[in-house]
């Protein structure tokens, strides 16, 4: 892609508004604009970051068996009041239509959606096991929407509900989530700070399990065991103040961002909509359940907050919006600008993702200024004084390599 068509741009200076690094960080860089308190518009570049965000978990969703649905976001108040959540979820957007007098809501959680919708294909045992995911929008009436990209109104999430006979069925489909689920931050570059952390179980069962990925800013606190890497949530500590995992009474106390979910339902939401199946005796039975979200924006967020420094954002590269950024520093030089359309041609031939700086009315501070804060990994700078070099660094080092035209691309994949 071209620099000089790229219609948004950067921001020397973060938005008064705006305390969360990585909301400040992400509208300077031109990822994210920021509509209303806790609601963003992706741009080109962050728009690029949040479909490779959502392409992992896709595959590793599928590789779980899980088929891929949309669910709708407009829910209706009746389907609240099976499972008795319309008076007491208490981040419920409510409102009645204007024609019909109904009341609505808008989103913030799928159970009394997918539950009703599988009530409709299963029936026999045979049925099950079956899981169903989407990645779609949420709305949540936050009382205070706050931290950039971690903590918003309407933000996207990644919602899977498996379906079982039983709860060993599900203990065994929940155990292999979870381990989806480390593989998930491990591709998005925090498989090394995100810990699998106990959690209270509300009244679903007496726990259930967060990801927290480790974060100076984040807004939970856990207690980490820097034995197996296990963590307790702060808000069960006091019933768990050892390790769960290995009995280690050491814990570190730790900040952290929670990235994910995994809730062990059972029949919490199967029994209000009589979600049953029969059994190999021609019994019913009700069906066990389980849930597992993931919030993308918090994952890009969260990227954010703990992958930069004082100049941006350093994307990991699976999720960076593209591999390489390519910048010329004499567009009006007719050899340079030459040799930089072969170099920016051959990176596309060869199916590298490239954002090339050809603008022309841009001085070669700005460039560079630029090219820190949206944080791509590699750099190729083509000037007068390199000639036919290119010089390649990586945006969290300083190290800088001169390499030709031809050995572009081998040095790209071995850098």
């Amino acid at each position: 892609m071209r620099q000089s068509q790229l219609f948004t741009k950067t921001r020397r200076e973060a938005p008064k508004d705006e305390e969360a690094i990585n909301a400040q960080l992400l509208i300077r860089g031109g990822f994210v604009d920021k509509l209303m308190a806790g609601v963003y518009t992706f741009l080109p570049l962050g728009f690029r970051v949040f479909k490779k965000i959502e392409n992992i978990i896709r595959e590793e969703m599928a590789d779980l068996g899980a088929q891929e649905i949309l669910m709708p976001s407009l829910q209706p108040k009746s389907n609240w009041e099976q499972t008795e959540r319309w008076k007491t979820y208490d981040s419920l957007f409510k409102f009645t239509s204007f024609y019909s007098k109904i009341d609505y809501a808008l989103g913030p959680t799928h159970e009394e959606i997918a539950a009703p919708l599988l009530k409709k294909f299963i029936f026999s045992y045979k049925d099950l096991p079956t899981a169903v995911f989407q990645i779609q929008n949420k709305f949540r009436d936050e009382k205070r929407a706050k931290s950039g990209l971690l903590r918003g109104r309407e933000f996207f999430m990644k919602d899977l509900y498996s379906f079982h006979r039983d709860e060993k069925d599900m203990e065994e489909y929940y155990e292999r989530a979870s381990k989806a689920y480390e593989r998930i931050f491990k591709k998005l570059g925090l498989g090394d700070l995100t810990h699998l952390t106990y959690a209270s179980g509300g009244s679903f069962s007496k726990y259930s399990h967060e990801f927290q990925t480790l974060a100076e800013t984040g807004e939970d606190t856990i207690y980490l065991c820097e034995k197996c890497g296990v963590a307790v949530n702060k808000e069960i500590i006091n019933e768990q103040n050892v390790c769960p995992q290995c009995g280690n009474k050491n814990l570190k106390e730790k900040r952290a961002i929670e990235v994910g979910n995994i809730f062990k339902l059972k029949t919490k939401y199967s029994k209000p909509f009589n979600l049953v199946y029969k059994d190999a005796d021609g019994k019913e039975q009700d069906v066990i359940m389980g849930c597992y979200g993931i919030g993308l924006n918090r994952i890009m967020g969260t990227i954010a907050e703990v992958y930069h420094d004082d100049k941006g954002v350093i994307w990991p590269e699976s999720v960076a919006p593209f591999h390489i950024h390519l910048i010329n520093l004499k567009p009006e030089n007719e050899k340079v600008s030459g040799f930089a359309e072969e170099v920016y041609v051959d990176l596309k031939k060869s199916g590298i993702e490239v954002l090339y700086d050809d603008r022309k009315e841009t001085s070669a501070g700005e460039k560079f200024a630029d090219s820190d804060l949206i944080g791509i990994p590699l750099r190729a700078v083509i000037s007068e004084k390199t000639g036919e070099k290119i010089e390649i660094k990586k945006r969290n080092e300083e190290k800088i390599k001169l390499v030709s035209g031809k050995e572009l691309i081998k040095t790209i994949t071995n850098f």
